[in-house]
């Protein structure tokens, strides 16, 4: 058996490293905001034969000012462009433009979102995110509302948020290095992908918190560490196994999907690695932790 528990100090410190990188990079290049939040044009373009080079394609584009993210290959034939806000003139000139260099071309998408929609969608997005850990939080607290009387259930609903306050700064953060160094820039499905992180990881605390009522409510002769150590053993097995196949699924898709949904999967694949080790190496420590502190005060 693992003694996950008597080792917290050893997961706190590292993930509390990981943390403050992420804390980090946010507080110095923050998130690198899509056309969802900022306001501007999407616009997808396939060539009828091959495509060209994306540096040539940039270099095509520069007279027009059109203040774009990188270019994005999709498919074998196509590209994705974001840009600034473009006008009806602005968008013609832009087909034309590349229909002249390049031969006949279509276009597959065209989206505009004007600045106003881009503050109102991130205001949303954190209503939303606000929301969904208040209701975390209540729902655990009534579900283990007969959990034993050695810990209260708001205790345990309180120590899942924690694991996924620790999730998501870890996500973000990564995130904050990828789009400083790769151009990689956060969308609405970004916000999705937060929130199913969220119902991944606390999914998965919360099979890891039942296994800790049942032996608290079932063994009463052990003390409070030894149980939650063996509950979260026995659950050790299954949050892998369910996670590598989760993880593995995720992966085909990154791998063999489209471009539009690339970075909206890799995200997910994050969270499943950091939400199943959260479940085990930091909610059941972080509620041994604070139930030592509250016997001493």
């Amino acid at each position: 058996m693992l003694n996950i528990i008597q080792k917290r100090k050893i997961w706190f410190i590292l993930s509390g490293i990981i943390i403050l990188a992420g804390i980090v990079s946010l507080t110095m290049w923050g998130l690198k905001l899509g056309i969802d939040f900022t306001g501007g044009a999407l616009v997808e373009i396939e060539f009828k034969d091959k495509r060209p080079d994306l540096s040539e394609i940039d270099k095509t584009l520069e007279p027009l000012e059109l203040e774009q993210a990188p270019i994005q290959p999709t498919g074998e034939r196509g590209i994705l462009l974001r840009t600034k806000p473009l006008d009806e003139e602005k968008h013609k000139e832009l087909l034309s433009t590349l229909g002249d260099k390049f031969g006949q071309i279509e276009e597959i998408r065209y989206e505009s979102i004007g600045p106003t929609i881009g503050k109102e969608l991130r205001r949303k997005a954190i209503y939303a995110i606000s929301v969904a850990l208040v209701c975390i939080v209540l729902y655990i607290a009534y579900a283990f509302r007969k959990v034993s009387k050695e810990i209260s259930s708001w205790k345990l609903g309180l120590c899942t948020i924690g694991a996924l306050v620790h999730d998501t700064f870890i996500v973000l953060g990564i995130f904050s290095i990828l789009g400083h160094y790769f151009g990689i820039e956060i969308t609405a499905l970004f916000i999705v992908a937060l929130l199913t992180i969220l119902g991944y990881s606390v999914n998965d605390t919360i099979v890891v918190f039942d296994r800790i009522r049942e032996n608290l409510l079932s063994v009463k002769e052990e003390t409070f560490d030894r149980t939650v150590n063996k509950s979260v053993n026995q659950c050790l097995t299954r949050s892998i196994n369910t996670s590598t196949t989760t993880f593995l699924v995720l992966l085909a898709i990154f791998l063999f999907g489209g471009e539009t949904i690339r970075y909206f999967i890799l995200a997910l694949m994050m969270g499943v690695i950091v939400g199943t080790y959260s479940s085990i190496f930091i909610a059941s420590p972080l509620l041994v932790a604070w139930q030592r502190l509250t016997k001493r005060t």
